[in-house]
């Protein structure tokens, strides 16, 4: 372990992602954002979509490449690189991509101020650890975990930009009327983009064996399955057409 790294944020970081996302399930409540910000803060500043979520994604992406930027070497090289090079993939697709293309409702200010300080933290904490902390054998890229994990996170990323494809679809722009998903992995579930994000970090949690990375996977699996809950109830009372075989977020099962 490297001389520079210091455990205390690493596993103060860790204990932080893991009691929101049981403090999350624990209030069980949406988020208020997108369909459910009428209803909870209907005074409330807001922005609108495309500016709020890249705003508050922004630090995800451009603290971790801050910190992987300042490294000497090839970006290729170690293990650690690449699988900060992973996070930072998945954020500049939901800073430069995602939130330009988003057609969202208009986004409430409190809830993209809690959004960014959450991920400027996260953005930190996993790229403070994967430069300074982690340590990985010459051949742990041929290890099952980092295949496996590898695998899993590009997998899920191809879900959840599909997804977010099919949502936008939906709408043409200007438009803020809601319509039922359809094919995909909709076919099976109500949160199709959140089960690819959920499978994203599971992968990203199993590729780099860390702390912080299955923190993370915990607090997206609490605060996206949620969420995936809460629009899956959402459409059944919204759509008396509505298919009834579709589950939340797991097909066949939840």
């Amino acid at each position: 372990m490297s001389a520079r790294c210091q455990q205390s944020p690493v596993l103060a970081g860790s204990a932080t992602l893991t009691a929101l996302g049981a403090l999350v399930l624990y209030l069980a409540k949406p988020s208020g954002y997108g369909k459910y910000s009428e209803n909870l803060t209907p005074a409330a500043v807001r922005l609108p979509a495309r500016a709020a979520w890249f705003l508050q994604e922004l630090p995800s992406f451009a603290v971790p490449a801050g910190i992987l930027a300042w490294q000497p070497g090839s970006l290729l090289g170690p293990p650690a690189a690449v699988l900060l090079g992973l996070f930072c993939a998945h954020y500049f697709h939901r800073t430069f991509v995602y939130s330009l293309l988003t057609r969202g409702r208009p986004f409430p200010v409190v809830f993209l101020f809690r959004g960014f300080v959450f991920c400027l933290g996260n953005g930190f904490l996993q790229g403070y650890y994967l430069v300074y902390c982690a340590e990985y054998p010459a051949e742990w890229y041929t290890d099952i975990r980092f295949s496996l994990g590898v695998f899993l996170f590009l997998l899920g990323m191809g879900i959840n930009i599909h997804s977010d494809y099919i949502l936008r679809q939906l709408r043409k722009p200007g438009e803020i009327i809601y319509r039922i998903p359809q094919g995909g992995l909709f076919t099976f579930v109500s949160g199709a983009n959140f089960l690819g994000e959920i499978i994203e970090w599971i992968g990203y949690a199993l590729a780099s064996w860390s702390l912080p990375a299955l923190a993370f996977a915990f607090f997206s699996l609490c605060f996206l399955g949620l969420r995936a809950f809460h629009h899956h109830r959402f459409y059944l009372k919204m759509f008396d057409d509505y298919p009834k075989s579709r589950r939340a977020l797991i097909p066949f099962i939840f």
